[in-house]
């Protein structure tokens, strides 16, 4: 099924929308309005630190990311701001701005970023109207400096390991636990000592299964996360310039079937400008270009692990055990679509048809696809011409945003063997079929989403120094 949404964002404070007064050192128009690193940005504008009103909170971002290394946007608001524990306000239902544009967090990573501003007053955020009734997180992207070429290169690659893994319980234990617990409600025991016996000693894995989704058979030990940024910037009085790009992968633990190429990638562009046109008219204009994918194997493994009994079925059955004049046996396994490696058929249960080892090797995969595109621009008209201190100021932004998964479903066959004694060998006299072979090879698009967002604002500024220390500011 298609959605398209389509958003319409229009803030408009062309009148009273915010008044102050205080003292402070004298300053022209220019550096009280002036978006510089040496400002905190809040709503719609940006102002000296001492000057902020009550229910702010600034993080450097960048500043920070030089202590400790972390991969999303808002990893470090928890750890600096006070009170705030995944919410603001009692939930999670905060606005995201990101430079000045109603956006998602998650679209911009912590080495884009120079300063995050939690709004958490009601002063702070009435600018935003009724979606900020939560309180506003605002991010602000690295700008150009003034300077020649400069270019960062930032490479982070590690290992993810396990500190630890439930302890699966075995297949012995399991059963004779099972046991106690119907015999506790007045039920006959249903497996024998044999059985247990059997499935606790090895003796034939195959026939007597003590399945463990957390061994090694299945887990690894780490997997990899590499990520490699690129930043480059400069510029003059006239032009500054802010580029980064970069790309990142990252792996998982499970090793089994089409688990074993599950992956998380992303790769960014996006490009910063500041101009000054003349010196009544500056501007800037900022795009961003994202490509995210994430791909899976069909099914949960993490899910399956903590629900699956130890010695229901034996996943993966070797060949071997079938007898080689066994024409019968055979020519029902070789009609198999799914025989792992040339070695090994997919076993199963009337109770277990399914399972995820088989189903990471048969059931097919998905890939999530996301696409983001985002283009803003602002523009600054200082006004000193019909009254010093008034500017006007207006921004426009665009976002468009299209997602969906692909994959293929597949349904397959699998088999429980009847066990037989052979020459005094354990064989496979012959399996019942459970299921059918079904792949269609036609790849399937779901979930497709659009996604087109727009923001608009326009306002007056106004800002002025009276006598030798009476600041006031309007908008």
């Amino acid at each position: 099924m298609k959605h398209i949404y389509k958003g319409l964002v229009v803030c408009a404070t062309l009148a009273f929308g915010s008044m102050s007064a205080y003292a402070q050192d004298e300053l022209t128009s220019e550096e009280l309005l002036a978006d510089n690193g040496d400002k905190v940005h809040v709503a719609f504008r940006s102002t000296d630190q001492k000057d902020l009103l009550g229910g702010v909170s600034v993080i450097d971002v960048e500043e920070l990311s030089k202590q400790a290394y972390t991969t999303y946007s808002l990893d470090f608001v928890e750890n600096v701001v006070g009170g705030v524990n995944g919410n603001i306000w009692g939930n999670n239902g905060y606005l995201v701005v990101v430079d000045g544009m109603v956006r998602d967090a998650n679209n911009v990573l912590p080495t884009e970023i120079d300063q995050i501003t939690i709004l958490k007053g009601a002063q702070a955020v009435v600018l935003y109207g009724p979606r900020a009734a939560k309180g506003v997180i605002q991010i602000t992207t690295k700008r150009g400096q003034e300077g020649d070429l400069r270019i960062n290169l930032h490479i982070n690659s590690g290992f993810h390991f396990a500190k630890s893994l439930p302890k699966y319980m075995g297949s012995a234990e399991y059963m004779t636990y099972y046991n106690q617990a119907r015999q506790n409600d007045g039920l006959a025991p249903l497996y024998s000592e044999e059985d247990i016996y059997n499935h606790g000693s090895g003796i034939n894995p195959y026939r007597y299964p003590n399945l463990d989704m957390y061994s090694s058979d299945y887990i690894k030990k780490a997997y990899n996360r590499t990520e490699a940024i690129a930043e480059v910037t400069g510029g003059n009085q006239r032009v500054k310039y802010y580029t980064t790009f970069g790309y990142y992968k990252e792996g998982n633990l499970v090793k089994v079937g089409k688990n074993e190429d599950n992956y998380i990638s992303r790769f960014f562009v996006r490009g910063n400008m500041d101009l000054k046109l003349n010196d009544i008219l500056t501007a800037q204009a900022d795009a961003n270009v994202t490509f995210y994918d994430s791909y899976t194997a069909k099914g949960n493994w993490w899910s399956n692990a903590a629900s699956l009994r130890p010695n229901r079925v034996a996943p993966l059955i070797p060949l071997e055990y079938i007898e080689e004049a066994d024409k019968a046996t055979w020519a029902t396994i070789n009609a198999s679509n799914h025989l792992i490696g040339g070695k090994y058929f997919l076993g199963g249960t009337q109770l277990d048809p399914t399972n995820p080892i088989a189903d990471a090797y048969a059931a097919g995969d998905s890939k999530f696809v996301s696409r983001q595109f985002q283009f803003n621009t602002l523009f600054n008209v200082d006004l000193k011409g019909l009254t010093k201190g008034l500017m006007f100021r207006a921004r426009y932004g665009i976002d468009y945003s299209t997602t969906y998964n692909q994959g293929y479903d597949n349904t397959y066959a699998s088999f429980a063997p009847v066990w037989t004694s052979y020459n005094g060998k354990e064989m496979i006299g012959e399996v019942t079929q459970y299921g059918e072979d079904s792949k269609s090879g036609s790849e399937n698009v779901s979930n497709t989403t659009y996604r087109y967002t727009y923001n608009i604002s326009a306002q007056f500024d106004y800002g002025r120094t009276f006598g030798e220390g009476h600041n006031v500011f309007a908008m």
